[in-house]
Formats: structure tokens, C-alpha cells, sequence
């Protein structure tokens, strides 16, 4: 069985363990860094949403292969800087990573110069780590709240990345949630070493990088 159709098959038994339907896990495809070889290999296995950490690698990753698949999708799942905003805008399908008022205010006046938008994920920093980017669990709320009434942003979900010396399950507990109670339907949990984990706690998306294509070269 090939690395793509073991985790697939991963996927689809944590969520029948959890009661919950396969199709309702989607499996992110971490391609940064990875060399071209490798994603081609990835996409010839039938995978389509992939994880881009920068807007550079991803636009000459993915703008001609945006042509040669009508179903790819893109997320952008790294820190934005403000000033690649409109970049962002114009390449991904969602932006997972929406955590201070001045990348809302710069995501909607690119959305509305494009005359489109992403979702929006807002990042959660669970583990309020001061070295990661993220909103503080108890702003979630409020800025939430602000980022769709005050920016107009579609937000539908949440993104955490729980801290790497602790049990993951408290923080996809957490990031559920404040998403429950923001009727929020989308949560980006979990990464190679514990997405079944996230998956019992609610995670709609899966963010898979080295179990899927191997360690990074670089």
C-alpha cells in the first residue's frame, strides 16, 4: 500500500472509531520544502489539497499546475506577512492562519480589490507559546468576532498547532471548543505523529507532511 492510501485508510478508521463518516476528515497534503519530484508523485496518487507555508514557494510550485488540475486546492498553512496579503488572496483557496487584526484588515482590502476570498481560518495558539504565531485562546472570541463583522472576512474555522512537549489532546480539545461555540464547522488539528487523535476530537482537516512524502531533504 502506497504512503497516500495508508493514510487514507488511517483517517478513515479513526473517524468510523469516532462515529463519524470518512469524507468528513480531509487529508492536507504539507508539501513545503518538498522537491518537485516527490508532489508529483503525491499528485499522480490522486491527492489534491495540498499546504503551502509561503506564498514565493507555493506561487512557483502551483501556478502552472493550477492548469493541469481543475480540483487542485490550496491552503496556506504559514505566518502571513501582511504584505502578501493580496499574493495570498489571488493563490489559495483558504488561508488557515488569521491571527491579528492588521492581516484581517489587509485580507479584506485585498478581497475586495480581487473581488473575491478565501476562507479563513483563524490560528489558535492553544499553547499560548510565545515564539508561535496564534491568537490568545481567551481572544478567540472577540476577534473572531471581529474578523467577520468588522472585516467582513468568511471565517469558518479554527487552525492550532499544540505545543511539541505536550498531549496534543487538551489543546484539539480547546480549539473545539472555542469552535463550537462560534459555530464554527472547520478545524484544522493534528499533523503526522497525531491526527487520529485530532480526528476524535472533531478535526475536519489533517495536516500531513513527512508520513505522506518522507522526511525533507532540506
Amino acid at each position: 500500500m502506497g504512503a497516500r492510501q495508508d493514510i487514507v485508510a488511517r483517517i478513515e478508521a479513526a473517524a468510523k472509531a469516532a462515529g463519524r463518516a470518512a469524507e468528513s476528515v480531509s487529508l492536507v497534503a504539507v508539501s513545503k520544502l518538498q522537491p518537485d519530484a516527490r508532489v508529483e508523485a503525491v499528485l499522480g496518487a490522486g491527492q489534491r489539497l495540498f499546504g503551502e507555508n509561503r506564498v514565493q514557494e507555493a506561487e512557483a510550485r502551483w501556478r502552472e499546475r493550477r492548469g493541469q488540475y481543475a480540483d487542485l486546492r490550496l491552503r496556506l498553512i504559514g505566518p502571513l506577512q501582511s504584505n502578501k496579503a493580496e499574493a495570498a488572496v489571488r493563490l489559495f483557496d483558504a488561508i488557515d492562519v488569521l491571527d491579528r487584526p492588521k492581516l484581517a484588515a489587509a485580507l479584506a482590502d485585498a478581497a475586495q480589490k480581487i473581488g473575491k476570498s478565501p476562507d479563513i481560518l483563524v490560528q489558535v495558539n492553544t499553547g499560548e507559546e510565545p515564539q508561535k504565531a496564534g491568537i490568545a485562546p481567551g481572544e478567540a472570541d472577540s476577534f473572531i468576532r471581529a474578523a467577520r463583522q468588522t472585516f467582513g472576512l468568511p471565517v469558518v474555522g479554527l487552525m492550532c498547532i499544540p505545543p511539541a512537549d505536550e498531549e496534543p489532546a487538551m489543546h484539539f480539545a480547546l480549539l473545539a471548543k472555542i469552535a463550537a461555540r462560534n459555530g464554527l464547522s472547520e478545524l484544522s488539528m493534528g499533523m503526522s505523529g497525531d491526527f487520529e487523535s485530532a480526528i476524535r476530537f472533531g478535526a475536519t482537516m489533517v495536516r500531513v507532511g513527512s508520513a505522506l512524502f518522507g522526511a525533507r531533504e532540506n
